[in-house]
């Protein structure tokens, strides 16, 4: 079923959303990759502000190519989210409601998810430059340093993502294995 949310998401919105939806994203994301959720991860350990606020924000876990001339943002498209896993739980339960990346989750995020009434959506692998179109803004809100790595604050329209897990838990990898009889 295809859905248009839009972003932050509320977590009402995000009760409805089940795994298998097809979802139009606009208004606001952020970007934020393996550099990025680890100095994160340090600034919470030293009981210090992140640069940017939780709460029903969804980060997308994305290190841009370099712009063409005219546009936002080069390729944008998703990085392998397991690489999060170990910074995922910590901050879904500080509010964030919703992640874009590729490839399966952590048993520990899943739980997270649930418990926090969130979602994880998948963004197609290798279509960056198809994404890239969506992104009508890019700008570096935190950890400039980083280069592609740096927070970004995105502003998207009707930004293509598939629900992956939902906040019940159901997990759009596994009951396809089922649905379609593949291999695990």
């Amino acid at each position: 079923m295809d859905k248009y949310i839009k972003a932050p998401i509320t977590e009402e919105d995000a009760k409805t959303l089940r795994a298998g939806d097809y979802v139009y994203l606009s208004g606001t994301i952020y970007t934020a990759r393996d550099a990025a959720h680890q100095r994160m991860d340090e600034t919470l350990n030293q009981n210090e502000q992140l640069p940017i606020e939780l709460p029903n924000n969804i980060i997308y876990y994305m290190g841009p190519s370099p712009a063409r001339e005219g546009r936002p943002i080069g390729s944008a498209g998703p990085t392998t989210a397991s690489r999060m896993d170990k910074y995922a739980p910590r901050l879904l339960d500080l509010g964030l409601k919703g992640m874009i990346g590729k490839g399966k989750r952590s048993d520990a995020v899943k739980e997270a998810i649930v418990r926090n009434g969130a979602v994880y959506f998948a963004a197609v692998g290798g279509a960056g430059a198809l994404l890239s179109k969506s992104i009508t803004a890019s700008e570096v809100v935190a950890y400039d340093d980083l280069g592609t790595e740096a927070i970004r604050r995105l502003e998207v329209e009707n930004f293509p993502v598939i629900v992956v897990i939902d906040s019940q838990g159901n997990n759009l990898y596994e009951t396809a294995v089922h649905e379609f009889g593949g291999a695990q």
